[in-house]
């Protein structure tokens, strides 16, 4: 079975935590902190697999979780880093935040790495954070927790050309007659299920690669059978190379049928229904009398006005092919080189510096309450206390980062003492 969409759970590792330990050793007297840092968690990453062409492997396994950060030890010994996750994908694959639909990355053409969630940094230990006020630090960094996502793969074909048109039309003869593609050929009762990829070599040039994509039927652009499927691999291609039966050999109206797939595509996209497009009125080796030049002269008259040119074509003898591969690449010319990337539309932060640490203790002997950590410490320094404004300032910080409900978990009443390095305060609500 064909898989061109998949959804996810993607997250990267958690940072190890800092570690609290002092060094301990005979002869060395206040030997000081010696708590190692964590490890790094690993990152999340996509990376683009040229031997992988559809997306299957997401259909039995959903959730990709990356290595978390080892903590550090005593001796100044650092965690070991968690282990990077590196999922592979197909080239063409889009990658999208699940809920919003954005594209995160598109791993096409110079996209072929990129690190989607990173790993949570470790945390600092102990070591760090003696000072001359506080030469015994009991506190370290916790490890900044990785980032998770569900994501949204999306396999969106990667080709120059694309072939469209009913089923039945003749696209895959016409592929596998110009190109290296060895598609299946019979008259299935729908279509093909699934995009082929073909290169076009074309004498006196570089060629083009061309995409069959499966047969269109009339509301693909509603969703109708798998409209939005197949419609979604046509989005990279430049130039349309419409495969019309002209010899109506199962009772159909070519000039109808290509209506049809021409108001889908507007429907679907304006932006791709505009772009550059030739007509293959295929089957015409089936023709008798002068049944092909009515027909050709009806598509002619029809589409030609509008820019579209038309050529009578026999995908299975090879009639008029050369001449209609040599246009199209004329039209590819006209395009430009620029290939048709999907911008970034939605970014995720990927700031994980931790939070710094503190420590919130009860000293039964003092019968108070202890808070120390580094920033407490530097706010203590430069905020002025002594001014009504600077106190109110000191007390939200003491409420947003949670100190406060610390304190009340461990059960401080009105009227209790909490000391912060030297200065002491009565607590109060």
């Amino acid at each position: 079975m064909f898989a061109d969409s998949a959804k996810i759970y993607i997250r990267s590792g958690k940072g190890g935590d800092g570690h609290v330990s002092f060094r301990r050793e005979l002869y060395v007297a206040a030997g000081g902190p010696d708590g190692g840092d964590g490890g790094k968690g690993g990152d999340l990453i996509f990376e683009v697999d040229q031997r992988l062409n559809t997306l299957n492997d997401f259909r039995h396994i959903r959730k990709y979780c990356a290595g978390d950060g080892k903590p550090g030890s005593k001796r100044r010994c650092h965690g070991a880093d968690g282990e990077d996750l590196v999922v592979k994908v197909p080239e063409g694959t889009i990658i999208k935040e699940a809920e919003s639909g954005k594209v995160i990355a598109d791993m096409s053409y110079g996209c072929k790495r990129e690190i989607i969630l990173k790993g949570g940094r470790g945390g600092k230990g102990n070591m760090h954070y003696a000072t001359p006020t506080m030469q015994v630090p009991k506190y370290a960094q916790p490890g900044k927790p990785g980032r998770e996502l569900y994501v949204t793969l999306e396999l969106k074909t990667i080709a120059d050309v694309g072939l469209v048109g009913f089923p039945n039309a003749g696209k895959s003869t016409f592929l596998s007659h110009v190109s290296n593609a060895k598609p299946k050929i019979a008259n299935y009762p729908f279509t093909t299920l699934q995009p082929m990829l073909g290169v076009v070599d074309l004498e006196g040039t570089d060629g083009f690669v061309i995409a069959d994509i499966p047969g269109l039927i009339e509301g693909a652009s509603e969703g109708v059978g798998l409209g939005h499927d197949f419609l979604k691999h046509i989005e990279r291609t430049k130039v349309f190379i419409h495969m019309v039966d002209a010899a109506s050999t199962e009772g159909r109206d070519p000039l109808n049928d290509i209506n049809i797939i021409n108001n889908e595509l507007t429907q679907y996209s304006s932006e791709l229904a505009s772009r550059p497009q030739v007509i293959a009125a295929n089957k015409t080796d089936v023709f008798y009398g002068t049944e092909e030049e009515t027909v050709i002269t009806l598509l002619k008259e029809e589409f030609e006005p509008k820019g579209i040119k038309v050529f009578p074509i026999s995908a299975v003898s090879g009639k008029g092919v050369k001449e209609l591969l040599y246009y199209v690449k004329q039209l590819l010319n006209k395009a430009g080189k620029e290939h048709i990337v999907f911008e970034r539309e939605y970014i995720i932060s990927n700031d994980t510096f931790p939070d710094e640490p503190y420590t919130v203790e009860y000293d039964e002997k003092d019968d108070m309450y202890v808070v120390e950590g580094p920033r407490i410490e530097r706010m203590l320094g430069y905020t002025n206390l002594d001014s009504e404004k600077g106190f109110m300032f000191f007390q939200k910080f003491l409420q947003t980062s949670g100190i406060v409900e610390e304190l009340e978990a461990l059960g401080i009443r009105e009227g209790d003492t909490v000391r912060m390095y030297g200065l002491q305060f009565d607590y109060y609500k």
